[in-house]
């Protein structure tokens, strides 16, 4: 019985998650060479900027995460129109995640990435909202995200004040 309750939710799961970290391979495309580059060496840091090596892992967890509050929130929405807002949010607020890879390492665009990382929290705020909205458990998947986003957004403008 148990199984028959989870079956509904493999596929959207595993196709939320594979989104995801698809995003975040996109992301990395600019990242992974920039983080070496000479650009992103000689940038004043604040004290609180993590070590390199803690993003990967870090994202990776948030990926899945997310990709699995997505596939919950597909299955469980039984109001089409409040599905169809929170997934519209969650693609909107992934748009803006990749953006922040492009702008900040690619265009090396310190302002721009702050200002879309700000967008990103605010949609992702929201977002967040319309998955509790659905479902308890797909809104507290998404808290780590916000929560890193929160200190990345610290981290980006300080960033781009110090530089």
């Amino acid at each position: 019985m148990q199984t028959e309750k989870i079956k509904p939710f493999v596929l959207p799961v595993i196709i939320g998650v594979l989104i995801c970290l698809a995003a975040g391979m996109l992301g990395s495309l600019v990242t992974m060479p920039a983080v070496e580059s000479m650009w992103f060496i000689d940038l004043n840091k604040p004290v609180f900027q993590p070590p390199n090596w803690l993003f990967a892992p870090v994202w990776t967890i948030l990926y899945i995460l997310m990709g699995v509050a997505a596939g919950i929130v597909f299955v469980k929405s039984k109001d089409h129109m409040m599905k169809k807002t929170a997934l519209i949010l969650f693609a909107v607020q992934l748009v803006l995640n990749i953006l922040w890879s492009f702008l900040f390492f690619g265009a090396q665009m310190l302002l721009g990435a702050a200002v879309d990382i700000v967008l990103l929290w605010a949609v992702l705020l929201t977002t967040t909202i319309s998955f509790f909205k659905v479902s308890r458990a797909a809104g507290w998947m998404m808290i780590p995200y916000i929560l890193w986003v929160t200190f990345a957004t610290i981290l980006t403008i300080t960033l781009f004040v110090m530089n």
